[in-house]
């Protein structure tokens, strides 16, 4: 595993953290998207089914149980926890995002390196999480309000992905044969997206700035 791949797992788990330190201490879900948190649900589930019949070492298996295990959690608090439901703003979070689903299903079944099950929900979850992040993203923009720990967590996901793409092309010079286009074209579109959080996130820390400026 060389820097990169460890450093972008580390910034994914640190996000993970961040958002769940939202939910479980300051008890509040505010200005993070519900629909967001079911697709990344369904990305590891989809992922992950190999969880017990593939073991290739205790980290990448402690890795999927972490990813799997806060995903759904997630949704869980946000869906029934009494304390933590009341602050979702349903009324924002709006996106359709199933309309997702269907789309990337159909481009796993044309797309995919084998036509098996387990490579088509591979697929499948390469191009949901590419996409994954609209939903937060849309909420984001209209409520134009980005605090700390919700705009850590947007950011440390745009991180991780990042660092990916660093991963890659290190693993392209290094690896012979290493070839993977789903991967690399998936991870690069969800990548660009992030791209407009940033623009929001910088122009909302600038007027955090000024508002905090002397007169």
């Amino acid at each position: 595993m060389n820097i990169f791949r460890l450093s972008g797992d580390m910034t994914h788990l640190a996000s993970v953290l961040v958002l769940l330190l939202k939910i479980h201490t300051i008890k509040s879900c505010a200005g993070v998207s519900l629909k967001t948190q079911e697709l990344y649900a369904l990305v590891f589930a989809s992922r992950y089914l190999d969880i017990f019949t593939n073991y290739v070492s205790l980290y990448n298996t402690t890795m999927k149980l972490i990813f799997l295990g806060s995903s759904f959690s997630i949704v869980w608090y946000m869906r029934y926890q009494k304390i933590v439901r009341r602050t979702y703003d349903k009324d924002q979070d709006t996106f359709r995002h199933y309309i997702l689903i269907l789309p990337c299903l159909l481009l796993a079944l044309v797309i995919n390196e084998r036509f098996t099950f387990r490579e088509v929900m591979w697929a499948f979850s390469l191009y949901l999480e590419a996409v994954a992040i609209l939903p937060q993203l849309v909420l984001l923009q209209r409520t134009r309000n980005i605090d700390n720990l919700t705009g850590q967590y947007v950011f440390l996901l745009g991180a991780y992905r990042a660092l990916y793409i660093l991963n890659w092309i290190y693993r392209y010079f290094t690896e012979p044969h290493f070839i993977h286009w789903i991967t690399w074209i998936s991870g690069l579109v969800q990548t660009l997206l992030y791209a407009d959080f940033f623009y929001y996130y910088i122009q909302s820390w600038k007027n955090n700035q000024k508002l905090h400026l002397p007169a």
